[in-house]
């Protein structure tokens, strides 16, 4: 697990050149680069690190919506529309998962339009240092969040959770497959805190778990 800064896949992409310059010139420009890393700050959107090609340079602070791999289609999505939560804790980890690289999905934004695209990888986060408070909601069952990043058909990219979020998998979906009804998980679960049964009355190396008597 990552604090603050994690390495990123060196995506090729663009910056929209307005986001190089403070908005006073560069609109409706682009300047190519690779993504070099993600920086989590508890509260903020997530800012992504590039190296610019062009230029030789790494700029950073620059979130989503200042990003494109292609010219934009239409009108952009605004940054609360690609990411929806801010990041929850400064201790984040990039995963690809294998199981849906690369598929198609779609999620659906704030004005409930369907947004097509491609999932590239996931950031989750946690609070794993004990001797810091923890003041965040990142370890909750029921305001967890991950944050799956896509690659949007008009040109974005976005960074959503898996409750606003659809895979599609040819051999796997079923035709016409439902939307989901599921109501947020808020149960936090442990095998441990149970009293009926302990395993602690001798010294055996292969124990067995004994009956409590009350």
């Amino acid at each position: 697990m990552s604090f603050l800064i994690a390495n990123l896949p060196p995506i090729k992409c663009y910056i929209r050149k307005e986001f190089l310059y403070d908005f006073e010139k560069g609109q409706g420009e682009y300047v190519p680069c690779q993504w070099v890393s993600l920086k989590s700050i508890k509260g903020q959107a997530f800012r992504i690190e590039s190296y610019l090609t062009e230029y030789g340079a790494l700029y950073d602070k620059i979130p989503l919506h200042g990003y494109c791999w292609k010219e934009i289609d239409g009108e952009p999505l605004p940054l609360d529309h690609l990411q929806i939560w801010n990041c929850m804790s400064y201790d984040i980890t990039i995963l690809k998962k294998s199981m849906i690289e690369n598929l198609s999905c779609k999620f659906l934004s704030k004005d409930k339009r369907w947004i097509n695209g491609q999932y590239m990888f996931t950031v989750d986060s946690a609070s794993p240092d004990y001797n810091t408070l923890d003041i965040g909601h990142a370890e909750e069952a029921e305001d967890h969040k991950s944050f799956n990043f896509i690659k949007c058909d008009n040109g974005q990219f976005a960074a959503q959770p898996n409750n606003k979020t659809l895979f599609y998998d040819a051999s796997l979906t079923v035709p016409g497959f439902k939307t989901p009804d599921f109501k947020i998980a808020t149960k936090l679960y442990s095998v441990e805190k149970y009293n009926k049964h302990s395993a602690r009355n001798n010294n055996d190396f292969f124990y067995d778990f004994e009956e409590r008597k009350e």
